[in-house]
């Protein structure tokens, strides 16, 4: 396969951003059923998975606040904080899977 200079160029930046070789960014876009690229699947499952830790840290934090309303039978000012928070982690979790579809 022919390729200019400058195309050459793109294909060797680009490959080096993914890191992977000129061949294997060629053959995993040409086989590709999508535009996605592997360094953005990478990403996208790295957000996936902070997003995962995130939401469970934070359901441990909105489990501890819901104990303590039970025991005092007052609403901690605390939760008003920490269930936004929450919205914001859903939030950040409906971006992650618009930006997989």
């Amino acid at each position: 396969m022919w390729v200019t200079v400058e195309e050459e160029a793109a294909l060797v930046a680009r490959a080096e951003r993914e890191k992977v070789t000129v061949p294997n960014l060629l053959i995993t876009s040409a086989l590709s059923e999508t535009q996605e690229t592997t360094t953005e699947r990478r990403a996208a499952i790295a957000e996936l998975m902070s997003l995962h830790n995130l939401l469970a840290r934070s359901s441990n934090n909105i489990n501890q606040l819901a104990r303590q309303a039970n025991a005092t039978s007052e609403f901690p000012a605390e939760a008003h904080e920490a269930l936004k928070h929450i919205r914001s982690v859903a939030m950040r979790i409906d971006d992650a899977i618009d930006g997989l579809m």
